[in-house]
């Protein structure tokens, strides 16, 4: 039996607005509006997944985020309108699964919180079963769908496959993709990125498969 997504958010529109989504969704919900009521609370039912703000009265959600972290791995997705780039790090630092930006669309939250219960679900599809890649052959596949990709497209997928929903910098990737350690920028890696989405996607139209961390870099979702 699924845990309950518990949604710590003090605006009671936006509260709303993911709990009718989450539902529709086939989740239970539980909401809280304070920061100060969440430790004891996921100490006392341990929730699946929480959808976290980071401007919350009582204690803000970085430092829950903080003293969640010394006790428990359930994981965390930030909600904020800091677009600040030293928030989203420090989150990501103290163990914050993921970000969403106020103001939002409902559906990416739902795509983000599909993409982590699925990786986090012993009984999900695992990512090999869908994107096969033959590293002796350059030759990949994705959901049986042979994938034309260029030896620099092909390292770049191998990289973000190794962690699905892990979160790689540019320089990280950069490494990764020119063995030859030549000097190129960071936004090359923006380019190929460009090009490996609109491959996935004629295989798979509609889904963002390759989502940007603003600030950070790039995180395969399958």
């Amino acid at each position: 039996m699924r845990r309950p997504i518990l949604i710590v958010e003090d605006e009671h529109k936006v509260a709303e607005l993911l709990r009718d989504y989450l539902v529709a969704g086939g989740h239970e919900v539980r909401h809280l509006e304070r920061g100060d009521e969440v430790v004891a609370a996921v100490q006392a039912e341990p929730p699946e997944l929480i959808l976290l703000d980071v401007m919350l009265p009582g204690l803000d959600g970085l430092e829950v985020l903080r003293q969640l972290r010394r006790f428990s791995a359930v994981p965390v997705i930030m909600l904020t309108a800091r677009i600040e780039e030293i928030d989203r790090l420090l989150g990501l630092e103290l163990g914050a699964d993921d970000y969403v930006c106020k103001p939002f669309s409902p559906r990416e939250v739902m795509a983000r919180v599909k993409a982590i219960l699925r990786r986090i679900d012993p009984d999900a599809t695992r990512p090999s079963d869908q994107l096969v890649l033959d590293g002796d052959a350059f030759l990949a596949r994705f959901r049986g769908r042979p994938l034309e990709l260029t030896p620099v497209e092909f390292r770049l997928l191998q990289a973000l496959l190794e962690t699905p929903g892990r979160v790689y910098s540019r320089d990280q990737l950069l490494d990764r993709i020119y063995d030859d350690h030549r000097v190129v920028t960071d936004r090359t890696v923006d380019s190929h990125i460009k090009n490996l989405r609109r491959k996935l996607e004629e295989v798979a139209p509609g889904e963002e498969l390759i989502r940007s961390v603003y600030g950070v870099g790039y995180r395969l979702e399958l």
